[in-house]
């Protein structure tokens, strides 16, 4: 609420009366507050709202122009009541509806006074119970409200609409459905009903005729009905969805699309909700619809048409499977017959559509299908015939995209077992011919759809496993097939990469001899220098591995294919092939977590059991993972191998599989695996030079960390808290120390004394490197949290650490430094007692302080007198951090001192601390009460200033936006008084002014645009990080009015359908019986460019195929100045009729001289062809009589640069060579010195 009345504070001085009267309305209900020490509580608010309009009301001032009191009133009631408790409207209830109900009325020709009515009986409505909804001035207030959702103005039709709707959706308690559903459902249908027989009412506010007033009225009531319908009774529902039935007949495509969407709405409602509010009635809606269907050229109704049909039949399935069955081939002949249309709106609906009818298939159809043989008639078989026979139909070329994704669907679909014994799919069984003509078509040179077919080929992978499919559909990747003239099909290798029914015993004995042979190919074409072939077999096979991981999902043969053999291939993968070890680890990663999801699922639903996708029971599973548990200790092995073996960075995957084989192992494989471990580890230790391996066993340890048990985990936080690791030489052997101790604590296995710890830890920080203090940090706040609150003494000793930490350069570092503070904090304010006489400096007879977040305070606050600069700024960052976390509990005696003592660094000649103090100054403006800074606004508001002209470290900004927010918290008086002299106050005045011109060139932007872009940072996630630098300044940051210059993007042309194409071919005839679809292309297709496609512009050699480039061939620079020599020759008398420079004869044969006159020069130039331009740039004129001679030296002409200016003109050429200028003729020959 304060945040909402601050923005309307500052509009006391505005222009606007509607802004200025609730400003001065609420200046004057403050000011009231004041003078009687009442609390601006929202009750307080509210009371002197609710006196305020009584006495208005009693005056008779009921005018609601823009700056009367009454729309004023209002206004601030519809602001403050939804933060007013519930209790305290329901005392009040009597007088609230006293005076504003009889202002109904009044109100409806002024539409902002009547929204801000709207919005206080909104918090009204909510805050009521039961007993008070009967009330009739309650009910006859929500009535009037009712008639408003029809109203003809846009914002309070909407207002009045989401009334109704927050009203519904919270019921009082304990009702689980509101006592107004039932009332708003009868109007709802009583208006639908007025509407279907086109008797609503004309609207007063249009000027159109009753028919149209009418149709718009009902397209607002479809408007307010959908968000509503989810709360109405369900036996209200039955009726209205009839009604809604009922319009499209009225011949309002809009209203005809408004009524189809609300009844898909209602049926996904139905289907995700589980509600049977509309099950009973989908026979007659699916009747009803189909025999009104619209035009297939209609593309406004048509959409929504076909969503009902499918919304409906899903809605039925869920409800009653068999007799959704017997409606399925009617229903799916009907929405098949738009596929033909050319609209691809209609298209997108149909494939959505037919996509909601595969998922209704029942098994009963599927064995129908499969009962009648491959030339049955059944509905199914029928289906499967049509879509095959639209793959080659021209009639449904256009249509390509969706019939493949109509095809993913079904595949998806039938995926069922048709023999629970079996393991054989509907898909198997029915649609693999149809896949392979998909796959066909995909190796097909002209087929365009390529992304399509993929998806379909990658979905017919996942049901049928690759063992299926490669069955029908080979590969033909060898070079025997190549020679037999197959298709080569490395498309389908990528599609492996995914969980699919096939046993892993498949890859083994098909694609492991493949890879073998494909490297041995490569091998082969390595050594005879084949380096492309090579590459293209090294692609294949990495392509092949990718795919294991997939067959890794549960496999249900792990015992008979993981043999031995097979393991130790993959042994020797990870051990000598870089570019397999990442798969192999995903496989080997995924056959573990795969076989644990579904041995978690014991409760697994039977009916779901014959999917494919469950290959397993948990049973099948547990025995899996008891298998591999025998493998775990060789596994060992080899993964800690591998992981000595890579470098740092490619280590994360190997961590990821030890850690996931390390779950699955018992506690004797971890303790063995951990002795080896350890034992490396202090080996490594004692030798010299051997930071990597110190550091490779450390990474281990870490991973081992969460298996071990008490007794090893003891005997490594010793190990590690020691010398030889804590001031190792190698920076990370430190880090990972640490990070071992605070993983230790973290898991809460390591009981020891916390200060011994401590003490440990102080003695060894001598050796810290910079790059462990992150860890050093992490470690000390866990330790923290085990201090025993008579023992906090020690954090006095840890806060100069802590406070340094804060200005590390490694941001994590500082994020850690300032968690530790704040945890310091967080133990001081939990209580205990801090003995000063055993805090180091202090005297052995000090007195025992209550630990408390004030003192804690106090202690972080000793650093302001440190010796030098860097620890002064470091406090006052440290201090920032702690008032903004404990603000709610530091009171505010604390608050004001730190305040002043910090303000008075703000005179201070240090940039660094100046730079701390004013994060501290805008952190405080943002954060503390307006009560605590107000008096300090004289000292502060100058000291500000004094920094409002330091360009340096961007001081001057950060001055402006601290000014910014004063002005919002404070106004811009208050602000502006504490300035005192006339120069520091135009720093404000020009804030002020910046502040205007820019709130007037967003509003001039927002009205320009029709869509607002979102401006200013992202958050980032950390409240005091976004308070102190997330927030900029609304104002640029230079003084120049500069503005970034916008992209303009090009004038799109949105609707325009790129048509489908035959594409001709002079090769062969063209038949549009078969194959069409390799023979359509589109005109956004023609227009790509394509690779190669500039090549036929070259000559070419006809035996290699190399571009040809002759030596004896003139250049274009020596072409072009032999044509203008030609064309200066050849237009000779021209120039001596017409030119400057030219002469006539007189009759007796006197020579006459042109004469150089403005005009004559102008036409010349007007005459020229070519004009060179300073930037080298030939503009064309119109007339384009001739080019310009070249002039000499033009080769040389520089390519960015304008050149020198002279008195004919720009010169642009670098320099000119001797040759050149020593074949230069005539009386301006220029010379070797280059004089003339």
């Amino acid at each position: 609420m304060e945040e909402a009345l601050a923005k309307i504070r500052p509009h006391t001085t505005s222009n606007l009366a509607h802004q200025k009267a609730p400003a001065n309305l609420l200046q004057a209900l403050e000011s009231t507050f004041e003078e009687k020490h009442t609390d601006r509580t929202p009750t307080a608010y509210f009371a002197a709202l609710i006196t305020t309009l009584d006495g208005s009301i009693q005056k008779k001032d009921t005018s609601l122009g823009d700056g009367d009191v009454l729309p004023a009133e209002l206004y601030l009631l519809a602001l403050v009541a939804p933060f007013v408790p519930p209790p305290v409207i329901q005392t009040n209830l009597n007088t609230l509806l006293s005076l504003t109900a009889p202002l109904f009325p009044a109100l409806m020709a002024h539409a902002p006074p009547l929204r801000s009515q709207l919005t206080l009986y909104n918090a009204v409505f909510r805050a009521l119970d039961k007993s008070q909804l009967d009330v009739s001035a309650v009910r006859q207030s929500f009535a009037s409200i009712l008639q408003l959702c029809l109203d003809p103005r846009p914002k309070v039709r909407k207002k009045a609409a989401d009334i109704v709707k927050d009203v519904l959706s919270f019921p009082p308690s304990p009702l689980i459905r509101h006592p107004y559903a039932q009332r708003v459902a009868e109007w709802a249908h009583i208006a639908l009903q007025q509407a279907s027989s086109g008797a609503l009412p004309k609207s007063k506010s249009s000027g159109k005729g009753s028919d149209t007033s009418a149709a718009e009225t009902a397209i607002h009531l479809l408007a307010f009905l959908r968000p509503v319908l989810p709360n109405l009774p369900l036996d209200a529902i039955p009726p209205i969805t009839t009604t809604l039935l009922t319009l499209p007949r009225l011949g309002n495509p809009y209203l005809s699309q408004a009524a189809y969407s609300i009844l898909s709405d209602l049926f996904t409602a139905s289907t995700t909700t589980g509600t049977a509010s509309a099950i009973e009635q989908i026979p007659a809606v699916l009747n009803a619809v189909l025999e009104s269907p619209p035009a297939k050229s209609d593309n406004s109704i048509s959409p929504s048409w076909i969503r009902v049909l499918g919304d409906a039949m899903f809605a039925y399935h869920v409800a009653d499977a068999s007799a959704c069955a017997t409606e399925f081939n009617k229903v799916w002949k009907t929405v098949w017959s738009y596929f033909e249309t050319k609209h691809p709106q209609i298209r997108k609906a149909v494939a959505e559509s037919l996509a909601l009818l595969t998922r209704c298939i029942t098994s009963s159809i599927v064995k129908e299908s499969i009962l009648d043989g491959e030339a049955g008639k059944s509905p199914l078989r029928s289906i499967i015939s049509q879509i095959t026979k639209a793959l080659d139909s021209l009639a449904f070329a256009s249509a390509m995209q969706e019939l493949l994704s109509v095809v993913s669907a079904l595949i998806s679909n039938l995926g069922v077992r048709v023999d629970p014994a079996k393991s054989t799919t509907a898909t198997e069984a029915l649609l693999l011919p149809l896949v392979s003509k998909i796959a066909d078509l995909r190796v097909q040179k002209g087929f365009e759809h390529k992304e399509a077919a993929d998806a379909v080929l990658s979905t017919a992978m996942r049901v049928v496993g690759p063992a299926v499919l490669l069955a029908a559909i080979p590969l033909n990747l060898e070079p025997s097939d190549r020679q037999a003239g197959k298709e080569p099909r490395a498309f389908l290798l990528p599609m492996l990469n995914q969980p699919h029914p096939s046993l892993l015993g498949h890859f083994v004995s098909y694609f492991v001899p493949m890879s073998e042979r494909m490297f041995n190919l490569q091998q082969k074409a390595d050594s005879e220098g084949r380096q492309s072939e090579a590459k293209v077999w090294s692609v294949l096979v990495a392509q092949i591995w990718t795919g294991f991981a997939g067959y890794c999902h549960a496999p249900p043969d792990i015992k008979t294919a993981l043999t031995p053999a097979f393991s130790q291939l993959l042994s020797q993968l990870l051990y000598g092939q870089p570019d397999l070890r990442p798969p192999v680890l995903r496989g080997l990663k995924a056959l573990i977590e795969s076989n644990k999801i579904i041995a978690s699922q014991v409760d697994i639903d039977m009916g779901e059991s014959s999917r494919s996708d469950n290959a397993i029971t948990p049973e099948q599973a547990s025995q899996n993972l008891a298998f591999l548990k025998t493998q775990v200790e060789s596994w060992f092995a080899v993964f800690f191998n591998v992981f000595g073996s890579v470098d740092r960075d490619n280590r994360g995957m190997v961590g990821d599989v030890i850690g996931v084989w390390a779950g699955l192992a018992e506690k004797q494989d971890i303790a063995k695996a951990y002795r080896k471990v350890v034992d490396l580890f202090r080996q490594s230790l004692q030798q010299s030079d051997n930071g990597n391996t110190t550091a490779m066993t450390q990474d281990l340890l870490i991973l081992l960390l969460p298996f071990l048990d008490g007794q090893d985990v003891a005997a490594l936080f010793s190990t590690c808290l020691a010398q030889e690791v804590l001031c190792h030489k190698d920076n990370g052997v430190q880090k990972r120390g640490y990070k071992i101790l605070a993983k230790l604590l973290e898991n809460g296995k390591v009981e020891g004394d916390a200060l011994q710890t401590f003490q440990r830890l102080d003695e060894l920080s001598v050796g810290l490197a910079p790059a462990a203090k992150k860890d050093r940090f992490i470690l000390l706040s866990l330790l923290i949290l085990r201090v025993p609150s008579e023992s906090l003494h020690i954090i006095p000793s840890l806060i100069p650490e802590a406070v340094l930490g804060t200005k590390e350069p490694s941001e994590k570092a500082r994020l850690a430094a300032f968690e530790l503070i704040v945890a310091m904090g967080q133990k001081m304010s939990q209580g205990g007692t801090v003995k000063r006489s055993m805090v180091d400096g202090m005297d052995e007879d000090g007195a025992e302080a209550q630990a408390s977040i004030n003192e804690y305070m106090t202690m972080v606050a000793g650093g302001l007198a440190g010796a030098s600069p860097h620890m002064i700024s470091a406090t006052v960052t440290s201090v920032s951090r702690l008032v903004f976390e404990f603000r709610e509990s530091i009171d505010a005696q604390m608050q004001t001192e730190i305040f002043t003592t910090l303000l008075v660094f703000l005179s201070s000649a240090n940039r660094e601390i100046i730079k701390s103090t004013l994060g501290y100054i805008k952190l405080a403006i943002h954060t503390l009460p307006v009560e605590l800074l107000r008096p300090h606004l004289k000292e502060l508001v100058p000291a500000l200033l004094a920094w409002s002209h330091d360009h340096k470290n961007h001081f001057k900004a950060k001055v402006r936006h601290i000014f910014e927010r004063m002005i919002r918290r404070f106004g811009w008086n208050d602000v502006h008084q504490a300035a005192g002299e006339d120069q520091a106050a135009k720093v404000l005045v020009n804030i002020k002014k910046r502040k205007e011109r820019a709130k007037r060139k967003r509003a001039r932007e927002d009205d320009d645009e029709e869509e607002e872009t979102a401006k200013g940072k992202v958050p980032t996630g950390d409240a005091f990080e976004d308070v102190l630098y997330g927030s900029e300044s609304e104002l640029d940051d230079s003084d120049e009015d500069e503005q970034a210059s916008r992209s303009v993007a090009g004038p799109k042309r949105k609707g325009v359908e790129q048509g489908v194409r035959l594409r001709v071919d002079d090769d062969e005839p063209m038949d549009l019986l078969q194959g069409v679809a390799s023979k359509l292309t589109n005109s956004q297709a023609t227009r790509r460019r394509k690779p190669g496609q500039d090549a036929g512009r070259f000559k070419t050699d006809t035996d290699t195929g190399k571009i040809v480039i002759n030596e004896d061939e003139e250049s274009d620079i020596e072409v072009s100045s032999r044509k203008a020599a030609k064309d200066v020759a050849g237009s000779a008398y021209r120039e001596s009729m017409t030119s400057v420079d030219g002469f006539t004869r007189g009759p007796n044969g006197r020579i006459k001289f042109n004469k150089d006159t403005k005009k004559r020069r102008r036409e010349n130039e007007d005459e020229d062809g070519d004009v060179e331009m300073a930037d080298g740039a030939t503009t064309t004129t119109k007339k384009n009589k001739r080019p310009t001679e070249p002039k000499l030296g033009h080769e040389f002409k520089a390519k960015k640069a304008g050149g020198d200016i002279k008195k004919g003109g720009v010169d642009p050429y670098a320099y000119l060579s001797l040759s050149q200028a020593a074949k230069k003729k005539g009386r301006n020959r220029i010379g070797i010195a280059g004089k003339h």
